[in-house]
């Protein structure tokens, strides 16, 4: 089974950014915890859905998971691969 990758880090919600142009959404800033410190802010449009498939938003102070998932299958680190 060639399971594609992932990884699932805590994060706070720091602040939400307004919008120059009127039909873009807003964003939210998350400090993801764990990440190296030129990649531990993310920001993501505040254009959310929770469980019941209402519109949802995130607020400065809230505490989320973040999921990274490869688009590829995992592949063996280097010099684990197997000719044949």
């Amino acid at each position: 089974m060639n399971e594609k990758p992932n990884a699932t880090l805590s994060g706070t919600v720091e602040m939400i950014i307004k919008s120059f142009v009127p039909r873009k959404p807003e964003k939210a800033q998350i400090a993801v915890e764990g990440a190296d410190h030129q990649y531990n802010k993310m920001r993501i449009e505040n254009t959310l859905t929770d469980k019941n498939g209402e519109e949802v938003r995130l607020k400065p102070g809230a505490k989320v998971k973040v999921t990274v998932r490869s688009t590829a299958a995992a592949q063996p680190p280097p010099g684990e691969m197997k000719e044949g």
